[in-house]
């Protein structure tokens, strides 16, 4: 089984320079930057409020004495641009520092010896500790990542979505009384940006839920998503979960977040009316396949930009599984996922036709 890619370490706010024992000035730094993420979040909460009661009709968001409104949109556009660039920033410092801390923590370890028997009781407890804290390190600097790639999700798709809602509507307010024909199309792609709007806002949910099953199996905790999910979209979906499939808590947290995942993509851009979940046995494998109605698209052109299909295969790579995806144009999307039950090492050809030898797997498109 091939290790996972280690997350890069985290620096800046979050972990404050230690000079003998006290934290340094970053302190003050931490709470400035709390204060404008919550400002921001803020903005974004509001904007789609408003969204939201214009489309249940109790604010007519695009009449003429709207100009508060629009100016508002256009505020939150520039605000979630602002926390995009701030977070690719944070990214690249965070890549360096982990450069820095793999580096340190390599070294370490080659000063590691063993003199004498007192030092072989004390090395083992030094190198203990310093596992202790970058394990400790590396499960904060995940959560940094998650939060930056949720930012950029929130700069590409939705902000971009209000930015164009706010310039469509002001341009409604210059040709409402001149043409009264183009402002209603105007008015009808408003529309249609506010439902892609909150569809992209769905989809970056299923994100923000707890990795932690809450005491709840896979199937139980997948039939819950699927369950909430039924209630929120329009989209036909089927799931058919083994509920006796028992797994380590490592390889059920993994499942469940491809499957948010997949789900996310799905509402997003498949544009599909049939989503069919299996969980099932199959032999000395869990297996998890997911296949929708939709658009489908051009693999070749997505597979090494796409970062929702790079997590589920690094995902699966750490469970020491197989992922096969099949979709075209027109055709829908299939994904088709082994990963070997507990117990298993799952060796060999898989029925998917990934490739199992020696402990690696092989991603099928």
């Amino acid at each position: 089984m091939t290790q996972p890619e280690t997350p890069p370490a985290v620096q800046g706010p979050l972990f404050p320079a230690y000079r003998n024992g006290a934290p340094s000035s970053t302190a003050q730094t931490e709470k400035r930057r709390n204060a404008a993420e919550t400002v921001l979040w803020i903005l974004v909460i509001l904007g789609l409020s408003v969204l939201v009661l214009q489309g249940t009709g109790y604010v007519k968001l695009f009449a003429l004495q709207s100009k508060a409104a629009l100016i508002g949109l256009t505020v939150i556009a520039l605000a979630l641009i602002m926390a995009a660039a701030y977070s690719y920033l944070q990214s690249v410092k965070l890549r360096a520092a982990m450069q820095r801390l793999t580096e340190q923590q390599r070294r370490k370890r080659q000063r590691v010896t063993l003199p004498d028997q007192e030092g072989e009781a004390k090395a083992p407890e030094s190198l203990s500790e310093e596992d202790e804290a970058w394990t400790e390190q590396v499960r904060f600097s995940a959560v940094i990542e998650e939060r930056q790639r949720l930012a950029r999700e929130l700069h590409d798709a939705v902000s971009q979505q209000l930015f164009a809602i706010s310039m469509t509507a002001t341009a409604v307010s210059r040709t409402l009384e001149k043409d009264w024909e183009r402002a209603k199309r105007q008015v009808q792609l408003i529309e249609e940006m506010a439902s892609v709007a909150q569809s992209e806002m769905r989809a970056l949910l299923l994100h923000l839920r707890p990795i932690h099953l809450d005491g709840k199996n896979l199937s139980q905790a997948l039939h819950s998503l699927i369950d909430e999910l039924k209630l929120k979209v329009p989209m036909k979906i089927t799931l058919e979960a083994d509920p006796t499939i028992m797994l380590d808590t490592e390889a059920e947290d993994h499942l469940f977040r491809i499957a948010q995942e997949a789900l996310s993509n799905t509402l997003r851009h498949s544009k599909a009316e049939n989503l069919n979940i299996y969980l099932q046995h199959a032999g000395a494998y869990v297996r998890l396949t997911l296949q929708d109605n939709g658009v489908g698209f051009n693999l070749e052109e997505k597979k090494q930009t796409s970062y929702g299909l790079l997590t589920m295969e690094e995902r699966v790579n750490v469970l020491g599984g197989s992922l096969k995806l099949i979709t075209s144009p027109g055709n829908g999307v299939l994904i088709d996922i082994w990963v070997p039950a507990s117990g298993h090492d799952g060796g060999g050809i898989l029925p998917n036709g990934s490739d199992r030898t020696n402990g690696q797997h092989r991603t099928t498109y």
